[in-house]
């Protein structure tokens, strides 16, 4: 009996070495190792970081038990080409995988399970399932046919499940069969209130996400949640469009732990009886007014986020003095007023994260400045003040040692660089300081920070050189923006070395010297310096650089020659305002991801190459000021084309078809060039179009009808053309809106380091609201702001920005066209600037322009106008520069009131039948008559009121005759001649009758 024990523990022993030897040569067991390659060869799987070896625990996204070496966590995400189409699952590809407890098939396309073959089949283990970011649709519940009674947790989220796809009954069946679901999450749907009731079977789950569906607030659905759900401790519902209808129901949930309304329609509060909340997420939603002083009651309360409200008041007279438990406080982008010593939370020894950006803030009596604080910040970021300080780094950061992300940009904060910074915080990550007064030179201290991968100080007052051991002080440096200062002298070479490097802007300094190895870097901005010099060809041919800008410098030379098999990696190439020569280099067309050039302001030569034809990305393309030639290629019609801009070169011929396919075209800048016939019809198929400029060419023909179906057109100028025929009346129901995207142009995201969320999973652990990822500043977006030179006002501007989202104008000056000004133009009541002078416009002036309310500028000079100028005009306000001379005016000048009152003879003169001020001609009385009067005084029957004249003469009278007849009683003296000369009267009267009588027989 002891012999046949010892050899089944020697047996076992063997079997246990065997194991082992096989763990340790393989990494995982053989028929996994052989499943997971069955997988790889699917047909549309990309797997490229599985190879043909034994070691399959190293495989990326496999996890392996460290005693058995079974699978234990397998991922998939995001696996499968897309391309391929649909794909349903069949759930015995993962039989071999005896222990797996994670399965991740995010993002693959998923759209249900073959018949009996869903993930019942797989391990009794598995207890976490992610499905997310697929295709289900009712089909879902195919997978789910047998028990799945060790499941904890299941991923639904982003598959465009609807009310119909999750019913009543495909939800209770799912809750017959996964008893143990803790953490549910269908986020991303398309679910509605009636998705409540489909839940209460639910009984043990703690973790419930609905965010970003269709909830709107039913009172009845929502009531289900606390006599239902009663365990549940973590509940999101941001992104719907939920109000404060619900909050008294939402105090039921007493287990509640954490709690995220961001994202909806809340005005009020009724969170403060959940006692237990450690998360609450009130961010972007419409609440208002002061914090209730009830959220001091939330003693366990951990993190707070209430940005992007509109909250309002000091926060050191509000209950967050109170919350002495707070690790992570968010009040970006309210109306708060924020100490910046940071007074009231002194005693809050818990506190890591502080967000505060758009705020105002305060300062405090001097005797707060030297307050020693209990919290060690980990995140501080106080930028973006709403009112400007003028003041230095608050005191309090002098005793933070922890810090890992600091930001203070754009707080006009004065004095040094804080070297001291960089002292007492080792690990600090990321440091932001632009849009501040800092001044002096860059000092660093000589040891190294080898936890430093941004650092932005851009947009200050410094000067002098940048340290040439700046490499050696940040060793590990990722992205480093040092604009808009006065640095001189050269770049050190040494930054070309740092392999973690990707990001440089040096822009808009003074910098004289540049180390060609720099421009391999992924993105390079060294635009408006004093740069100079050849650029070698090992710069184009790069496979890292993706942004190179060199504008605004002394660089020169010939590019064209480059080899074409350069230039594959580059989205952004600015070599504007240099001294490049040559022909237009044809290597461009090899990018496959080239978005914009801009080679405008050089001295390159010659036509443009048919190979630009295949520039099927390109956005954004600026040859302007250059010495092109010759023909547009009729086969230059990028799709993906915004903004173009070829204008001030010799560009000649008709414009066939070229930009015929370009319906993203925003802005055409074909001004300065020979270009000849007419206007191409196919133009109105431009329905993006918003800019057009044509000036100065030699365009003919009449303008085009086709011009009135762009709907976004704001901007035209063809002035200086050849143009006749009438002016298309169509004009006139254009209406200009507001746009943005002809102001600015996006040129892609470029990631960044994201190293504060490692921060935050050590301080706080997994996220379970959505705060951390709003202090992400993962991405920097690329944004370069479009310029459209417009001539308004007599004056040649350069619009960009806010400004040239507004701005709205017809140039269509220096032309040949007849006829009447179309009364239909009266309806651009959002026009800033209309020029219709030097042409051969005749008729009047409509008295329609009286609405054009915003107009600035209007020019009808230089034409053959007749008949008088409408009163009405006076009305418009808003007028600066107004111009009529020279036609054939007649009548009265409009009235000298607001606008009208500023205008000198000059906008008048060269109208001999003009008359009144500002002129010298004076109106004689008949004139007036034969002008037009106002609508409103048009039907009056004469100039004398009849009515009150009889009232006024018989007044008038009484008081003649009760004045004599007072002066006659008063002085007997008159009274008396006054008597005699009535008697006088009387006998004069008496005896002309009586003489008159006797003549009558001698007749």
């Amino acid at each position: 009996m002891m012999m046949k024990r010892m050899g089944a523990w020697m047996l076992l022993a063997l079997l246990t070495l065997v194991g082992e030897w096989h763990g340790r040569c393989y990494g995982c067991w053989e028929e996994e190792r052989i499943g997971l390659l069955e997988i790889k060869a699917l047909d549309g799987f990309y797997l490229g970081d599985w190879v043909d070896s034994s070691n399959c625990c190293e495989w990326y996204g496999i996890e392996c038990d460290n005693t058995t070496r079974r699978v234990i966590q397998l991922s998939l995400f995001g696996r499968r080409d897309f391309r391929l189409g649909d794909w349903v699952l069949n759930a015995s590809l993962f039989l071999p995988f005896k222990e797996l407890q994670s399965l991740d098939l995010g993002s693959n396309g998923l759209v249900g399970c073959l018949e009996n073959e869903g993930f019942e089949v797989l391990s009794s283990k598995l207890r976490e399932l992610d499905l997310s970011y697929n295709r289900f649709n009712k089909s879902i519940l195919s997978c789910f046919n047998g028990n799945l009674s060790t499941l904890k947790s299941l991923d639904l989220s982003d598959n465009g499940l609807t009310a119909g796809s999750g019913s009543f009954y495909g939800f209770k069946v799912l809750s017959s069969r996964l008893k143990k679901l803790e953490n549910l999450h269908l986020g991303g749907n398309q679910y509605n209130d009636s998705i409540f009731s489909s839940l209460t079977e639910f009984s043990s789950l703690k973790s419930l996400d609905l965010s970003y569906n269709q909830l709107t607030g039913s009172i009845n659905s929502f009531q289900l949640l606390p006599m239902r759900m009663g365990k549940l401790e973590n509940l999101d519902l941001g992104g719907n469009r939920l109000n404060s209808s619900i909050l008294s129901i939402l105090s039921g949930l007493s287990s509640l732990k954490s709690l995220d309304l961001s994202r909806n329609m809340f005005t009020g509060s009724g969170w403060c009886e959940l006692k237990n909340l450690k998360q609450l997420d009130l961010s972007r939603n419409n609440l208002g007014g002061s914090l209730p002083d009830c959220l001091g009651n939330l003693s366990s309360l951990q993190l707070l986020d209430v940005s992007k409200n509109q909250f309002t008041g000091n926060i050191a007279f509000g209950p967050l003095t109170n919350l002495t438990s707070l690790e992570f406080l968010s009040l970006s982008n309210n109306f708060f007023e924020v100490p910046i010593s940071m007074k009231p939370f002194m005693n809050h020894s818990s506190l890591k994260f502080f967000c505060n950006e758009n705020n105002k803030l305060v300062t405090e009596p001097a005797v707060f400045e030297h307050l020693i604080p209990k919290f060690q910040l980990v995140f501080f970021s106080v930028s973006k003040t709403t009112e400007a300080l003028n003041v230095q780094i608050p005191n309090f950061l002098y005793y933070q040692y922890h810090l890992r992300f600091l930001d203070l940009s754009h707080n006009n904060i004065t004095g040094m660089f804080p070297s001291w910074l960089l002292n007492n915080n080792t690990r600090l990550e990321q440091l932001y300081l632009s849009g501040n007064s800092f001044v002096g030179t860059l000092q660093l201290q000589e040891h190294p920070y080898p936890k430093m991968t941004e650092l932005d100080i851009s947009n200050n007052n410094m000067t002098g050189q940048i340290p040439k051991d700046i490499c050696l002080i940040f060793p590990n440096l990722e992205s480093l923006r040092m604009a808009k200062n006065g640095f001189t002298g050269c770049i050190p070479s040494c930054l070309g070395n740092i392999s973690s490097l990707s990001l440089l802007d040096l822009s808009n300094n003074q910098l004289s010297t540049v180390t060609l190895e720099l421009l391999t870097l992924q993105y390079l901005k060294l635009s408006n310096n004093n740069l100079g010099g050849q650029i070698p060809t090992s710069v184009f041919n790069s496979s890292v650089s993706e942004y190179l800008y060199l504008g605004d410098n002394n660089f020169w030379g010939q590019i064209s020659y480059f080899p074409l098999n350069g230039w594959k990696s580059w989205i952004v190439v600015d070599l504007s305002n240099n001294q490049f020569s040559g022909m237009l280099p044809r290597g461009f067309v090899n990018s496959t991801n080239l978005e914009a050039i801009d080679l405008s302001k050089n001295h390159f030569k010659g036509p443009i190459p048919r190979d630009f034809c295949k520039l099927d990305q390109v956005q954004y393309l600026i040859l302007s000021d250059n010495n092109l030639s010759g023909y547009i290629p009729s086969c230059f019609s990028p799709p993906s084309i915004i903004h173009m801009h070829l204008s001030k070169n010799r560009l000649s011929g008709p414009l066939t078809y070229g930009f015929y396919n370009s319906s993203s075209l925003v802005t055409m800048d074909l001004r300065d060039n020979n270009f000849t016939g007419s206007i191409p019809n196919w133009i109105g198929n431009l329905s993006s179009l918003s800019v057009l400029l044509m000036k100065a060419n030699h365009f003919d023909g009449e303008l085009p009808v086709q011009l009135c179906l762009l709907e976004q057109l704001s901007i035209l100028d063809v002035s200086q053309n050849q143009l006749s025929g009438p002016l298309p009346s169509c004009l006139g129901n254009l209406t200009f809106k507001e746009s943005s995207q002809k102001a600015l142009v996006n040129l892609g995201v470029l990631l960044l380091p994201r190293s504060i969320e490692k921060a935050y999973y050590e301080t706080m652990g997994p996220p379970v609201v959505a705060s951390m990822y709003t202090l992400l500043k993962g991405y920097w977006p690329n944004f370069t702001e479009e310029v459209v030179e417009f001539t308004t006002k007599n004056m040649y501007y350069g619009y960009k920005g806010k400004i040239l989202s507004y701005m709205s104008g017809f140039d269509l000056s220096n032309n040949n066209f007849v006829g009447a000004i179309p009364p239909e133009f009266g309806n651009l009541s959002e026009i800033l600037s209309l020029n219709l002078s030097h042409n051969n416009l005749t008729g009047s002036i409509p008295a329609t322009f009286s609405n054009l309310k915003r107009i600035e500028s209007l020019d009808l000079s230089y034409n053959n106008l007749n008949g008088v100028i409408p009163p009405q005009l006076t009305e418009i306000t808003t007028l600066e520069v107004f111009s009529v001379a020279h036609n054939n005016l007649s009548g009265k000048t409009p009235e000298r009131k607001y606008q009208f009152g500023t205008f000198n003879e000059s906008c008048y003169e060269g109208n001999p039948f003009l008359c009144g001020p500002p002129l010298r001609n004076k109106c004689c009385e008949e004139a007036v008559p034969s002008q037009p009067v106002p609508n409103d005084e048009q039907g009056d029957d004469g100039f004398i009121d009849m009515e009150f004249f009889y009232i006024s003469f018989g007044v008038c009278y009484t008081v003649v005759v009760m004045t004599i007849a007072a002066v006659l009683y008063i002085n007997p003296y008159w009274r008396r001649r006054w008597l005699y000369f009535i008697e006088d009267c009387i006998d004069t009267c008496y005896y002309f009758v009586v003489a008159s009588f006797r003549k009558f027989p001698q007749l």
